[in-house]
C-alpha cells in the first residue's frame, strides 16, 4: 500500500481485549478491504518511531504472514492517508524497495520474498 509517500504494509493498534492476531487480520481488511485472511505463521517483531503530536512514540509491530482465497478489489482506507493499494509481484519489488522502510525490508526477508 502506498501511504503517506512510501510504501508500507497495513498495521495498527490492539483494540481492548484483541488479540496480536485478531488486531492484525482486522487492519489488514480495514485498509484493504481483503476478507476471507488467514494466518499462516508469525514472521518478526520489529521496533520503529514516529512522531505524533510533537512527541516521539515508540512503537512494537508483530508481523504475520497471510493468505486469502478473496478475489475482491482492493479498497484503500483513505482516511488513513492510503492512496493506492496494488499485488505487487517479489519479481518487481524495486518499486517497493526504492521508497519505503526499513522495518518493510525486514518483514519481505522475514517472509522469504527478497
Amino acid at each position: 500500500m502506498f501511504r503517506r509517500g512510501k510504501w508500507d504494509l497495513p498495521k495498527g493498534k490492539l483494540d481492548p481485549g484483541e488479540t496480536l492476531e485478531e488486531c492484525a487480520l482486522r487492519e489488514v481488511e480495514e485498509e484493504t478491504g481483503v476478507g476471507r485472511l488467514e494466518i499462516k505463521k508469525f514472521l518478526l517483531q520489529t521496533l520503529h518511531e514516529y512522531e505524533e503530536l510533537g512527541k516521539v512514540i515508540e512503537k512494537k509491530t508483530h508481523w504475520f504472514h497471510m493468505s486469502t482465497t478473496s478475489h475482491q478489489l482492493l479498497i484503500p482506507q483513505t482516511e488513513e492517508d492510503i492512496t493506492d493499494l496494488r499485488w505487487i509481484a517479489p519479481a518487481d519489488f524495486e518499486i517497493v524497495l526504492r521508497n519505503t522502510y526499513p522495518a518493510i525490508v525486514e518483514v519481505l526477508r522475514a517472509g522469504g520474498l527478497l
